[in-house]
């Protein structure tokens, strides 16, 4: 019989929770960020569109929700960040590394730019690399936290991503494992997220067209039909990650992507010729 207090918890699964969100303003990160507020977590969103972020923390709550400028890539202000959400609430619960770029994907490695290769790895590997370093040392002596980062299928299987940016993911998740192996002696669990392909900014941004024109393109591809990803699937993945639920989850890899990543799709092995 669930009681009327099991109730409450569970609809206020982050109540107390000080939470940090990287690329916060917009996309799987601001979607994230209402979740998160609506589960009562006091939020930090750091980004470096400071428009989007401080329209974001005014329409959420700004009394929990402060924004701060933060190019990830540059430590001082990972650093920075880190210490405004400290200061402001006194701690830091949940650090979710969320920044990230997508760069042309080049039908050739000839082809490939090495200024695109560092620029991508700079943002997608060595900005987790700093969040977690920063998020690690307030949490360290409270002997608590959830680091959660976002990987993507291009994580687990090759052939769907460039170069960069696959690399760049495989980095997230060798981070993941090596910083949860280290800081669970300390009672910090360390995660990532990997989601298939969805509809965000930044992907318009970089494949141009109509939103219903991609949305359909990655559906046609997906594993699970009859459903499409989007950033509310993305930012639950995270709440359950970060949650009490999942407080005995560390080194994870969490696919978000309808068995995308686990399925060879050349062998056609359990196609029904009267789907309709």
């Amino acid at each position: 019989m669930t009681t009327p207090s099991l109730i409450s918890a569970l609809s206020r699964r982050l109540e107390g929770k000080v939470a940090l969100i990287t690329g916060g303003a917009s996309g799987i990160g601001e979607c994230t960020a209402r979740v998160f507020a609506h589960h009562g977590a006091k939020l930090v969103i750091a980004d470096i569109q400071d428009d989007l972020g401080h329209s974001l923390c005014q329409s959420i709550d700004q009394t929990n929700c402060k924004y701060v400028h933060c190019d990830v890539t540059d430590e001082s202000q990972v650093k920075n960040a880190v210490d405004k959400a400290v200061k402001a609430y006194g701690k830091l619960d949940i650090m979710f590394n969320n920044a990230g770029i997508v760069d042309k994907s080049y039908a050739r490695i000839l082809e490939d730019q090495k200024t695109d290769f560092e620029r991508v790895m700079s943002v997608n590997a060595m900005g987790v690399f700093l969040g977690i370093k920063h998020a690690a040392r307030t949490m360290i002596p409270a002997r608590s936290g959830s680091i959660i980062s976002t990987a993507s299928v291009t994580s687990c299987i090759g052939g769907v991503g460039s170069h960069a940016y696959t690399a760049s993911k495989h980095a997230v998740l060798g981070l993941t494992k090596n910083a949860a192996a280290e800081l669970g002696q300390f009672g910090i669990r360390v995660n990532c997220l990997s989601p298939y392909g969805l509809v965000t900014p930044m992907v318009m941004h970089f494949l141009g067209g109509n939103e219903e024109q991609v949305e359909n393109s990655f559906n046609s591809s997906a594993n699970l039909k009859h459903v499409t990803l989007k950033a509310e699937d993305v930012a639950n993945a995270a709440l359950f990650l970060a949650s009490d639920e999942g407080r005995y989850i560390s080194g994870l890899n969490l696919p978000v992507d309808g068995g995308f990543s686990i399925v060879n799709p050349s062998f056609q092995m359990f196609q029904y010729s009267d789907q309709p």
